[in-house]
């Protein structure tokens, strides 16, 4: 029994030693359980909403107090013409949009024969825009402004005594048959490529490293960052491939048109599948074995794709420390980028921020991914 207890000890002592094993076993669920926690939630808040309001009256400055006054909707625009609010979707600016009618307090309080009788067909109409590319937040935020402007409704009645009406009118953008693969498409090609291309570069590196080969091929008289540079390409092309069998599934079998430029689809893709495989290479100066390269690619970048990506939870409902983490995050840009193109139909001037973000994440990771891996295999 005391040897039993000896062999127990032995092993605590190994494992304690072991910093990287101390992170997998305590510090990747301690930091999953705080991220899910937060960062999970099928409410909607924080909706950035702007508002144009011809009218400028007592009642249409009620409605629009009461929509900010709650943590749904962060009003940030008050627009001078219908005109913006395309402009402004495709930018990414807003996410929510409301539109009230000419005269609005007029038409509200229209009266014919009796004074203070309302006439339902002079009734006041509010149009509630929201950006269903995204049908999950689009339809909540609209049934949250519906709700306050019921609300709004049924205290004035209450106050008047007369019968009034309210009609919103619900304009769902980019994709108005509210289907759900509208959103998941972008999100998925964003988990599919980073993944891949990240564990299968990281595992193909770690390979040579662990049987030795690596140190023979750098010593060789090509160039290491040629040899990375060649282990990487192919994989770059197959990912090129991938792009377009899963481009061709989403459109003639999920049914998802692509409204934009194609090319510029394809080069923001490839920027993307640029950052994935960088992320690889970081990995592998990392981890000196294939299991622990899979295990790092795998789990240490799916759960922040999925949480904090924006592609199941939207990003605005987060605390804000999440919000901020979220940011260097590739997924996050690439699959905001791809909505944008795809689904919206936005022309390359609205990705550029998203793609400024790429190129200078796979600028970044390829430099210290290569300064590690010289200094590593010296």
């Amino acid at each position: 029994m005391k040897q039993f207890f000896a062999f127990i000890k032995k092993e605590f002592y190994h494992i304690f030693r072991d910093i990287r094993t101390m992170l997998l076993i305590i510090g990747i669920p301690v930091a999953q359980i705080l991220i899910i926690g937060f960062a999970v939630s099928t409410d909607v808040k924080h909706v950035k909403t702007a508002i144009y309001d011809p009218s400028h009256d007592t009642s249409t400055r009620q409605i629009i107090q009461r929509l900010g006054a709650g943590e749904y909707f962060d009003i940030i625009r008050i627009l001078q013409s219908p005109g913006e609010i395309d402009d402004l979707f495709k930018k990414g600016e807003i996410g929510f949009a409301v539109v009230f009618s000419e005269n609005f307090a007029g038409n509200l309080y229209h009266t014919a024969g009796i004074a203070g009788q309302a006439r339902n067909d002079n009734a006041a109409s509010i149009q509630l825009i929201a950006d269903a590319s995204d049908p999950n937040q689009g339809t909540v935020a609209t049934a949250y402004a519906s709700n306050i402007i019921s609300g709004y409704q049924q205290e004035l009645m209450q106050q008047q005594s007369i019968p009034l009406m309210i009609i919103p009118e619900v304009q769902m953008l980019y994709n108005p048959s509210m289907r759900s693969s509208y959103n998941f498409v972008p999100g998925l090609m964003g988990l599919i490529f980073i993944l891949i291309c990240a564990m299968m570069t990281s595992i193909a590196i770690v390979r040579e490293k662990e049987t030795g080969t690596m140190e023979v091929l750098l010593a060789s008289p090509v160039k290491p960052v040629y040899i990375i540079v060649a282990k990487m390409t192919p994989y770059f092309i197959l990912s090129w491939v991938n792009l377009i069998i899963i481009l061709l599934i989403s459109v003639y079998v999920l049914r998802v048109p692509i409204a934009g430029n194609l090319v510029w689809l394809n080069v923001f893709s490839l920027i993307f599948i640029l950052v994935a495989l960088s992320l690889g290479l970081l990995i592998s100066t990392l981890v000196n074995t294939q299991m622990a390269a899979l295990l790092a690619s795998g789990m240490g970048l799916m759960m922040p794709i999925m949480i904090l990506s924006g592609m199941l939870f939207p990003i605005e409902s987060m605390p804000k420390a999440l919000q901020w983490f979220s940011c260097i995050v590739p997924a996050r840009w690439y699959i905001s980028g791809v909505r944008k193109i795809m689904i919206e139909g936005a022309s390359v001037r609205y990705i550029l921020t998203e793609m400024a973000v790429l190129i200078g994440m796979f600028i970044a990771i390829l430099t210290i991914s290569l300064k590690n891996f010289k200094t590593r295999l010296a």
